[in-house]
This record gives structure tokens, sequence and C-alpha cells, in this order.
């Protein structure tokens, strides 16, 4: 039996942690599962309701890591997740479990498995101005046809409406001259050593749609409006990464009186399915390595897990990496 770690990645609402707690109990026979969390926004613990992070009852199932570990005043990195992860695959493999990562984001995947871009620290000036400029005036359109005259290639794959990626990528290229793109082809440091099983979720558009409204929709009955409330009370400093978490704008706007209840949930649906457009996207062009599960309905959803995954990962821990 191979010492393997089992990556499950998709869009948001792609069925991702229904795929880990379901696999979880086909595992016994391989010591068991540590599902472990490999998304940015699932570290913070604040944020229980608008990032659809696994129930107390989920984690009592199965042992659960790196879900809830930080305040969402401690910004969590790249870097620092990837080091956190390293570390509780090690440990899920030293008591002889499999580690199962879950998570929507892309760049920790790629973190794990190649390592990070070795981008010299970014001047604080340069961060200023390109934080400022993405928020005023012409917003990050200016900043993305900057971006698309100096280097053309640096805004393949990469939406006109992604603030943060727009942002980083433009600092980076003022601030060091070379493209992020090239820094990316040195990617350096630790990285994921054992073999690995990479199942991608990829739900048909409608499908994928249909279940991103419910979920928003259900997040009003869960209490999400409390949970924003006292998000908004801490009064954090607006650069910090967990007010970028899908949705608290547009429920933060409840809260302030600038728009109704029946207006934001449309609003932060909306907000979702483009977050989720994005992923797709990412996954697409920088995971054509990973293997691919569509589904179209919640019940061939359900089907493909026993009729596919399943066997696809057992294979991958009997026999390893083909």
């Amino acid at each position: 039996m191979t010492e393997g770690t089992i990556l499950i990645a998709g869009p948001t609402a792609s069925g991702k942690s229904q795929l880990a707690l379901a696999l979880a109990s086909h595992l016994d026979g391989f010591g068991g599962a540590r599902i472990i969390n490999a998304d940015s926004m699932q570290v913070y613990s604040e944020l229980q309701i608008i990032t659809a992070r696994p129930s107390r009852e989920d984690e009592s199932c199965v042992p659960h890591r790196l879900y809830g570990i930080l305040s969402v005043r401690d910004a969590c990195s790249v870097g620092r997740w990837r080091d956190l992860v390293l570390a509780e695959i090690a440990a899920a493999h030293h008591e002889g479990a499999v580690p199962v990562l879950v998570g929507g984001t892309g760049l920790y995947f790629r973190a794990l498995l190649k390592g990070i871009a070795p981008v010299p620290e970014i001047p604080a000036n340069v961060r200023s101005e390109a934080r400022q400029r993405a928020s005023k005036g012409q917003g990050t359109a200016g900043l993305f046809a900057e971006l698309a005259a100096a280097d053309p290639e640096t805004v393949v794959g990469l939406s006109p409406s992604d603030t943060q990626r727009i942002v980083r990528a433009w600092e980076v290229l003022e601030a060091t001259g070379t493209p992020l793109r090239v820094w990316q082809e040195h990617e350096v440091g630790p990285r994921l050593e054992t073999p690995v099983a990479k199942v991608l979720l990829e739900p048909e558009r409608a499908a994928l749609n249909a279940a991103i409204d419910s979920r928003v929709a259900g997040m009003v009955d869960a209490g999400v409006l409390e949970e924003v409330a006292a998000l908004d009370a801490m009064e954090l400093d607006p650069s910090l990464p967990a007010l970028r978490a899908v949705g608290v704008q547009e429920f933060c706007a409840v809260l302030r009186g600038g728009i109704a209840l029946a207006e934001a949930v449309p609003r932060a649906q909306q907000a979702t399915r483009r977050y989720a457009k994005r992923q797709r996207t990412w996954f697409r062009t920088q995971a054509a390595d990973w293997t691919r599960f569509p589904w179209a309905t919640p019940a061939q959803h359900m089907e493909s897990f026993g009729q596919e995954v399943f066997p696809f990962i057992r294979e991958f821990l009997l026999t390893g990496p083909t």
C-alpha cells in the first residue's frame, strides 16, 4: 500500500466536503482519513457560515485539520499554509492515516505541489499605490490595461474583475520590473514529495449555479447576518484577507442599511457564481494533469462517488500513481 496523499479540488459548492466525508468511511481499511483544509478562508475561526466550513457534527465524524485555526486578525499567507499543511500531512502518515486535502484555493495546491515563487518583498509605497488605484478612478481596469500593455502573457486567463490577482500582478511588475509569471517559473521551497491522487470535481455550470444559489440562500437561516455583524464589529484593517470572503461585502451592506436583505442575497449569489467561474478557469488552465469527475445533477454526483471516485482512489492507495 502506498503512503500517498489525496487532493480534492473544485469550485465552491461542487461537493468537495461531501466527497471527503463519504470517502473517509471507505478508508478504514487504509488507516482512516484525516481531512485537511485547503481553502484560504476556512482557516479563520470567525467565518463558519459564510465560508460553508464543515460543521461540528462533520468534524466529530472524521478528524479535521486546519479548519478555523486562526483569528481573522491573523492573516494567513500561502507560505504559512504550505508549512502548516506539510506538517499535518506528515502527522497523518505517522499515525498511519490517509491525508485528504479539500479545498478550492488553486494557489494553495500549486504552492504545495510546485513551491512558491521567490518574489522579493514589495515596498509598502508600491503596495499602497496599487490598492489605492484599484479602489478609485478606473479601478482595476486601469491596472489590467497596464499589465496587458507591458506583458500580454500576464493577463492570459486573468479576469479583469479579479482585483486581488490584478493588484498582485501589477505590484510585482512595478516593484521588480519582472512579470509575476516569470517569477513563478522558478518556484522554490518545501513541497509535497509523497505520491498524490488529484481529484477535480467538475459540475456542469447550471448544476453548480443551482447549488451555489441554494447554499447562499440557506446561509440566512443559518445566521450569516449575525456572523458578519460580529466580524464588522471587530473594526478590522481593510487589507486583511478575511474581509475578502465572498458575501461579506453584500451582507455588511444590509447591516449598514445600504441595501435590503432581499437584494443582498441575489448579489451574494452572483458574486459567488463569479468566484466559481474564476476557480473553474484556474483549474482548467493550471490543473491539466488532475483526474476530472464531471457531474450534472446531485444524484449523478453521489453516484459518481461510488462508481468512479472511490475505485480511482482505492487503486491509487493499493498501487500508487499510474
